[in-house]
């Protein structure tokens, strides 16, 4: 008759530690895109509301589009101020994004930052663009 051996393995109980490590990478996507605007003096007086758009454009693999308000995207700009918007253009994204507006002159020389969201606190985060046409 044979015999039949059979072990077992148990978890050690040794003080014996293991280490572990992980690590969660969130991706970060860097672009721009220039939107020349020719013969900004003839856009203005076009009425609240009205708009110039740029091109769609790629930037982290979502397609976004800049809208140039000349005289305002509301009543309450009285056509005094002009209104500068950056949209997302894809269809059901769900995007993190900051991002920077700048005016840059005539001359080529001056730059004048509209607005900034690289400054925001960290309770605040970057804004978050749900559908297509979130500004």
């Amino acid at each position: 008759m044979g015999r039949v051996l059979r072990e077992t393995l148990k978890p050690s109980t040794s003080s014996v530690s293991a280490t572990t490590t992980s690590t969660s990478v969130t991706e970060t996507v860097n672009g721009s895109h220039q939107f020349k605007i020719t013969g900004y003096s003839l856009s203005k007086g076009s009425g609240i509301g009205k708009y110039i758009a740029s091109d769609t454009f790629m930037v982290g693999g979502y397609l976004w589009a800049i809208y140039f308000y000349p005289d305002g995207k509301s009543p309450e700009d009285n056509a005094a101020y002009i209104s500068l918007f950056i949209a997302l253009a894809s269809e059901g994204a769900d995007v993190r994004a900051l991002f920077e507006l700048t005016l840059l002159d005539q001359s080529g020389k001056e730059r004048h930052k509209v607005h900034s969201h690289f400054g925001r606190t960290l309770e605040s985060g970057p804004y978050t663009l749900k559908y297509r046409g979130s500004m």
